[in-house]
């Protein structure tokens, strides 16, 4: 009997799992692949939207250029999981059947119960916020003058926030906007549980844009034009961006698995406490002994290779592999500028220092971004974005 497989999500899990299934499964089974856009978004990459939305054109990967055409693909919202039936309920079409399942469906944003966040801030989740916070930085920029300058404030100093904060400064610069920026982080650094030398570079990069960092002070509300501090004073904004946390997805909510904060638990070989259900990326909490694997783009690129076999292995009856995350290292962007840290030796070469700027760290960036494109496509699409990664 051939078995149905099904994927959800076009995120880096979702995206490179159907990649290695279509080379795996060689015709033992049907593949069907569902997520709510028919691309792929380089997220990682999402953050230049912001200053230009021409490049979305660069970090977006058509479906059409990654699966195969035994391949069916069906663009809905998943709204459910039904694990006693064995369907995936959609929001527009009938239930789709499956023997298994990979769940990818990435993340949305954790607002952490603080009053009034949800409800007044943007996020950086997808294309379409990367697009949102375009148009309202320039707006505002629009109705500030020199001498009474609009406030941007991006709550959350990780990864996105620092990227965002960026971006913007760029925007403000390429368009001579009256813009001020700051970058508000509960804890007592940027960056947070990252090595200090990184930190102190992305400090020194972030306030050399003009950035204003706000720390160890937690936003305990917000309204439409100012959100509150647990000790420090108000601080006003035309726009605010969160960017401070992760929970699972809505459509997991009555799924039986086990979850924590709706992240569906999975082994290291990304089975959940059902066999028939599989899961990666930001969707999992992925066992790792001591602590699970990071929610990065980088995690889940390595987790998608080795879930899509262990599908395939399932099927076989074959033994399942177990996956290890290989931290390669760390490289932010702020704005044209980079840091990269503790990046493993590649091709042959190491590097001298464990973090460092500058044209190197630039241009490892652009190399990451390009290096997965043309994994999913060819390099000569990657080399297609290579200007604007």
């Amino acid at each position: 009997m051939t078995e149905n497989v099904v994927v959800l999500g076009a995120g880096y899990a979702g995206a490179g799992a159907v990649k290695k299934l279509q080379s795996e499964l060689e015709g033992n089974a049907r593949l069907t692949w569902i997520a709510d856009v028919d691309y792929h978004l380089v997220l990682h990459e999402s953050h230049r939207v912001i200053r230009d939305p021409n490049v979305r054109s660069d970090i977006t990967i058509p479906v059409d250029e990654i699966m195969e055409p035994s391949t069916q693909f069906i663009q809905d919202e998943v709204t459910g999981l039904d694990t006693e039936e064995q369907v995936v309920e959609l929001a527009d079409r009938d239930d789709v059947d499956y023997d298994y399942v990979l769940v990818g469906l990435g993340s949305q944003t954790a607002y952490y119960g603080i009053p009034g966040l949800e409800e007044h801030s943007l996020t950086l989740k997808s294309l379409d916020d990367a697009l949102e916070i375009h148009e309202a930085v320039k707006q505002a920029s629009r109705d500030a003058t020199r001498g009474d300058p609009a406030q941007i404030v991006i709550g959350g100093a990780g990864l996105s926030g620092i990227q965002t904060a960026g971006e913007i400064a760029e925007f403000r610069d390429k368009h001579r906007a009256p813009l001020e920026i700051h970058l508000v982080e509960a804890l007592d650094e940027i960056f947070p549980g990252n090595d200090p030398e990184i930190q102190q570079a992305l400090r020194d990069l972030l306030q050399d844009a003009g950035v204003q960092i706000h720390t160890d002070d937690p936003i305990t509300e917000a309204d439409d034009d100012v959100i509150h501090f647990d000790e420090g004073d108000p601080l006003g904004h035309d726009v605010l961006v969160w960017t401070g946390g992760i929970t699972g997805r809505d459509a997991l909510d009555s799924a039986d698995v086990e979850k924590e904060h709706n992240r569906v638990n999975a082994s290291a070989n990304f089975q959940t406490s059902n066999e028939r259900v599989f899961a990666v990326g930001d969707s999992a909490i992925v066992d790792q002994g001591d602590q699970p694997a990071p929610p990065t783009a980088q995690a889940a690129w390595q987790a998608a290779d080795v879930a899509g076999e262990n599908i395939s292995r399932a099927i076989e009856n074959r033994p399942l592999k177990t996956w290890e995350h290989e931290d390669k290292g760390t490289v932010v962007s702020v704005g044209e500028e980079a840091v990269a840290h503790d990046v493993k030796p590649a091709m042959g070469i190491s590097m001298p220092v464990d973090t460092f700027g500058g044209f190197p760290a630039q241009k490892l960036k652009k190399l990451i971004a390009a290096r997965w494109i043309a994994d999913l496509t060819s390099w000569n699409r990657a080399r297609q974005s290579w200007s604007s990664l």
